[in-house]
């Protein structure tokens, strides 16, 4: 579904994730949802990210990122549709299933309705990513990101709470873990 896109061949990036996680590197990835693909081959997608986890433990966040498209682009022109909320909070589900409680789930605020966001948190996202009160969405510049006032009320109404956190969560930062030496191998003075 990536067509012309060979950065996105997904053998190729596969590969960079079990490197990465050869290497103890805490790692990001994601599925975008809505570019022709079939429901099978994200589950497809999701069971690899799934495999590469169990064997490193590096993988700290799957976004599950709706297809926007944007003006002046081929699949625009084509008149190809935005993903639907309804195949979002799908594959969010099935995010969930697949990936189990050691890798967060995230999907942009900014991307969905107000009046949506509940119904993400309830298929299984934890995290609603970088939103940012000061900054942009650099990828959706045209979808402004919700109040954090607004974000942290909805997110609090379904039982939860809205925290502040670095690029790379917590448990694989922390001196402890397998990846704190690692990372202070990279970022030290």
């Amino acid at each position: 579904p990536h067509y012309g896109s060979p950065d996105k061949i997904p053998a190729k990036r596969l590969e960079v994730i079990r490197l990465a996680g050869e290497l103890k590197i805490p790692f990001t990835s994601g599925l975008l949802v809505g570019i022709g693909e079939t429901r099978m081959e994200r589950l497809e997608a999701l069971a690899a990210l799934r495999e590469l986890h169990r064997q490193y433990g590096h993988l700290q966040e799957v976004i599950i990122q709706p297809f926007r498209a944007k003006e002046g682009t081929k699949m625009f022109e084509e008149g190809h549709p935005d993903c639907s909320f309804e195949e979002l909070l799908w594959t969010v589900a099935c995010a969930r299933l697949i990936l189990g409680s050691s890798v967060n789930i995230q999907a942009p605020p900014n991307l969905s309705s107000l009046h949506e966001l509940p119904d993400l948190l309830a298929a299984g996202i934890n995290d609603w990513g970088g939103v940012s009160p000061v900054t942009a969405d650099f990828v959706n510049p045209e979808k402004p990101w919700p109040e954090i006032e607004t974000l942290s009320e909805i997110t609090e109404r379904e039982g939860f709470v809205l925290l502040p956190r670095l690029p790379s969560y917590p448990e694989y930062c922390a001196p402890t873990t397998a990846y704190g030496p690692a990372l202070r191998k990279w970022y030290a003075p």
